[in-house]
């Protein structure tokens, strides 16, 4: 009876430490975890939480999610836990700052007419007019609103990036000032404009230009500025020529005081070879160039080379003697495998065009951090600048040797920065200083963030969209993301720091590697025995033909008398392709067997080994202990 009260005792007092222990852990240890996962996908970046931490006002994030969604497509459903466990974590890290919502917007339901509202989308699930959501809505004090309609499955690895963009956003609603300096007529040119009448797509704004203005408030500034308007936070200088020592002075000490620089330079600019200069003759040097602040940077740049890539290359007009209808032009394609897309900027992108495009490198020594960002393919090699200046397509491609790529023609560049320059430069006669000229800067005070491209004809349209007049309305629709690539880099420039150092994280969906490496193996021993079979039975089929026609040589006739020997040959010919028919089916039963039976053994082994394997380490853990116990009592 003693034994028995002493073990009803026990189990209470175990009951009531387990109790307590849960109750201080979810007093005390709440906001403590450990995240094992690959990328640590479950914990912040520094990035993030500067932001949270420098948040002023609250902001309100709404979930809405339809529970239909995970039910139906189960890869949803632990995307959303994902979602749910980050919004979590910003509002732990944000001291109060970030207040959560959770929805489930029903069909037909007042919380489905809010995520409308909200601006949200619905997905259709099914004819009856029911759609499910899965998308946030952010708002401020000052009824700011931004959103992402819908958490799309391919951008979870951006999905810090995403959120933390989106609060900082709402916490600095006003729209970033972009200034740009070129001497292209990015804005439209008013002489073409006049000379065409204004039809025709001649002498309209650049579409670039007219997308960068949609989410930002653009300045112009001349290529003339002794000072870049503090007001500015990214500059872009695009195909800016013959810059003076006094602008180009600027320019490094915009950079030395923390402003952005998105620089694009170019070797050759077919945009402006196309713009008639004032005389009305075609410009005879188109290049642009920052040499001056590169070779402090510690940037590399020839403007003497361009690029040329078999892989994407324009198929243009060949010249009028030649034989050929159309040729490779290589000095002009198309980058789609050489997109990062681990950037948040350039993740979503599919292509970019490029045209008598520079290179970029980090020079020797250099303390800056280069991450490419575009590069060419391994088919890449370099042409004289002066092939492309009167180019001659068939010639060019002759003379063309794919060697040494890839090559980079944009990246981003990270570091602290040194002035070109050890004081302002000595202007010419009769020229005065601004009022408020700000003093020299030798340095930055912290790492500086730029981009430097090595092609500005990334901006014209005739690289990136196709446009057509539409009952006067001009109509531009895009072939290439030169526009958004543009766009999406002013913008990351445009955010925080903290926002530029996001990169892409892993994701919540960890497919067995073991797994797909041992299909893939089995695939490629399947390939190969197939296509050894496929080939005997095209020679068998072959042979047979011949026999059918009575003849073996050359001179075949349909219409021969079929010798008992040659119909015995068809009849074991028949009999051999009907049994390699049967190989080839046994071939890629015994690879689906193999594909299934390896699911099923790492299934049983996920599912029933894993578990056992604790149970038995649990038990043989209890058996030691009890033996110790026992020694410890004798």
């Amino acid at each position: 009876m003693r034994r028995l009260s002493f073990s009803i005792i026990g189990v209470i007092a175990a009951a009531a430490i387990a109790i307590g222990i849960n109750m201080f852990a979810d007093a005390r240890l709440a906001n403590t975890q450990i995240d094992l996962t690959q990328g640590h996908i479950y914990t912040l970046s520094p990035g993030t939480k500067q932001i949270l931490a420098g948040l002023k006002e609250p902001v309100t994030l709404r979930l809405f999610y339809s529970r239909q969604l995970g039910s139906t497509v189960p890869a949803y459903g632990s995307y959303a836990d994902h979602v749910r466990e980050m919004l979590r974590d910003y509002a732990s890290a944000s001291n109060g700052k970030v207040r959560l919502e959770f929805y489930d917007p029903e069909p037909f339901s007042d919380t489905e007419d809010r995520a409308m509202a909200y601006g949200l989308q619905g997905v259709p699930l099914d004819q009856g007019g029911s759609k499910i959501y899965f998308g946030l809505a952010g708002t401020n004090l000052e009824d700011d609103e931004r959103i992402i309609p819908f958490f799309q499955a391919e951008r979870e690895r951006f999905l810090e990036y995403d959120l933390t963009k989106l609060i900082y956003e709402l916490s600095n609603p006003k729209r970033p000032v972009v200034g740009v300096m070129s001497s292209l007529p990015l804005d439209g040119d008013p002489r073409t404009m006049m000379m065409t009448q204004g039809r025709g797509a001649d002498g309209q704004p650049y579409a670039s230009a007219v997308l960068l203005r949609q989410t930002n408030t653009v300045k112009s500034v001349p290529t003339d500025a002794q000072v870049i308007d503090p007001d500015i936070k990214v500059l872009l200088v695009a195909e800016a020529q013959n810059l003076s020592p006094a602008t180009l002075y600027a320019i490094d000490q915009f950079v030395m005081r923390g402003g952005k620089l998105m620089a694009m330079v170019d070797p050759w600019s077919e945009a402006m070879a196309a713009t008639p200069s004032a005389s009305g003759a075609p410009p005879q040097d188109t290049h642009s160039d920052l040499k001056k602040l590169f070779d402090a940077w510690g940037i590399v740049f020839d403007p003497k080379q361009v690029v040329g890539d078999l892989t994407g290359a324009w198929r243009v007009r060949a010249a009028g003697n030649d034989a050929v209808q159309a040729v490779n032009y290589v000095a002009w394609f198309n980058i789609r495998d050489g997109i990062n897309h681990d950037d948040p900027a350039t993740a979503d992108l599919q292509q970019v065009t490029v045209a008598a495009s520079g290179f970029l490198s980090k020079a020797p020594n250099a303390s800056i951090d280069f991450l490419p960002i575009l590069s060419s393919s391994d088919r890449s090699g370099l042409i004289p600048l002066d092939e492309v200046k009167t180019p001659d397509p068939a010639k060019v491609l002759a003379g063309f040797k794919p060697e040494g790529g890839p090559r980079v023609i944009a990246a981003r560049v990270h570091g602290v920065l040194k002035s070109a320059f050890t004081g302002p430069p000595r202007l010419p006669n009769g020229q005065k200083r601004p009022d408020g000229f700000p003093p020299f800067k030798a340095q930055t005070d912290g790492p500086a963030n730029m981009v430097v491209v090595a092609d500005s004809d990334i901006l014209a349209d005739r690289f990136w969209v196709q446009t057509s007049d539409f009952f006067g309305q001009q109509s531009a629709t895009p072939f290439s993301d030169n526009g958004p690539f543009v766009a999406n880099l002013v913008g990351t420039l445009a955010g925080s720091d903290a926002l530029i150092g996001l990169r892409s994280r892993g994701d919540t969906n960890r497919p067995f590697a073991l797994v797909a490496a041992m299909q893939s193996e089995a695939e490629a021993r399947f390939r190969q025995t197939q296509q050894a079979l496929q080939q005997h039975l095209d020679d068998v089929e072959k042979h047979l033909r011949t026999l059918r026609s009575g003849d073996t040589g050359e001179n075949a006739k349909p219409d021969a008398v079929i010798t008992p020997d040659q119909r015995a040959a068809i009849s074991a010919a028949r009999q051999d392709v009907l049994q390699t028919r049967q190989k080839l089916r046994a071939v890629q039963l015994e690879l689906n067997r193999d594909i299934s039976r390896l699911e099923d053994e790492m299934r049983i082994f996920t599912i029933v080994l894993v578990p056992a394997l604790m149970t038995v380490l649990a038990i043989g853990m209890g058996i030691v202990q009890r033996r110790r116990r026992a020694r410890a009592r004798r």
